[in-house]
């Protein structure tokens, strides 16, 4: 009878220990850092300076990736940004819950072609949407697009669209 009891236990505090195990993997593999996407330098064709405006953008093509944005980032220089990639066109939501830096959003149609900029506050929660179907958002900090003489109705270079089109698939 004693053994019985002994054996008894070990199997419910083996089965609590592999429960336990379990839920330590998992809860692991949910806060694990993921994998960066390389950067890419994508062109923006200014009408109003004349100029190729080069921005180095990190894609972000999965729900993941889109989901967690510029969140807690503290830090955005000129010139840099990223770049939110879509399968198809529809209409956009962006909000900046979590997110301490302002920024300023183009939505970009499937076309390349820039339709409306936005600028955004730290940790709103106000809904920034995109008035057309657009495919792409390219977040940048707060008032680059100006400083850099980008504005709505400009056009990404064919050579980018390419790329962030082969980045959706």
């Amino acid at each position: 009878m004693y053994f019985y009891s002994i054996q008894k236990r070990l199997k419910h505090t083996s089965a609590v220990l592999c429960f336990l195990i379990l839920v330590a993997a998992a809860v692991s593999c949910t806060n694990a850092e993921r994998p960066k996407r390389e950067p890419m330098t994508i062109l923006i064709e200014s009408k109003s300076t004349k100029t190729t405006i080069p921005i180095e953008v990190e894609p972000a093509v999965t729900a993941q990736e889109q989901e967690r944005g510029f969140m807690d980032r503290k830090e955005i220089p000129d010139g840099t940004g990223m770049i939110f990639v879509f399968k198809r066109d529809q209409k956009l939501r962006f909000w900046m819950k979590d997110t301490p830096h302002p920024l300023s959003i183009a939505f970009i149609d499937s076309t390349g072609r820039i339709r409306e900029i936005y600028d955004m506050q730290p940790f709103s929660l106000d809904i920034i949407a995109s008035t057309y179907s657009v495919r792409y958002a390219l977040e940048v900090a707060q008032g680059y697009f100006e400083r850099a003489g980008i504005n709505a109705g400009d056009k990404l270079s064919t050579e980018s669209l390419e790329r962030l089109k082969a980045a959706a698939e």
